[in-house]
């Protein structure tokens, strides 16, 4: 229960105890199980980083491809949104905007629909699953 700013640095001492030094030189015990415990519920609290935003986000433009037989240009990572292609063509802009919501146009300087997933981002392009012979 220490203000953040208040550690100057954390170690490990014999694998077993997690040593807190405080900026006012003061050094507070834990063990270690226990401060790992700690740790991953704090995070669990933490919004999401821009770059676990970004590999998140990169991983579900990945898989869509892969269902729909695309690919895509490289990505601009600050507004995270690609160019697709079919077969070399392309169909489409596909990006996800600061709310979480994916969006899709046909031309890049066209007006943008937002959705709930990439899914529904393609279909809007057009592009649908093909189908296994």
């Amino acid at each position: 229960q220490v203000d953040p700013e208040s550690i100057c640095t954390l170690w490990i001492e014999g694998g077993i105890t997690v040593w807190v030094q405080l900026v006012d030189g003061g050094r507070l015990p834990f063990d270690r199980d226990w401060f790992a415990s700690r740790v991953v519920q704090v995070k669990a609290t933490l919004p999401e980083t821009p770059l676990e935003r970004n590999e998140r986000l990169s991983e579900e433009l990945e898989t869509a491809c892969q269902k729909y037989g695309l690919t895509h240009g490289e990505i601009d990572w600050l507004s995270f949104s690609t160019t697709l292609y079919l077969n070399r063509q392309r169909v489409g802009f596909v990006g996800c905007n600061l709310q979480g919501q994916w969006y899709s146009r046909r031309s890049q300087l066209g007006g943008s629909r937002t959705v709930v997933d990439i899914d529904a981002a393609i279909a809007l392009l057009g592009v649908r699953q093909p189908i296994a012979a």
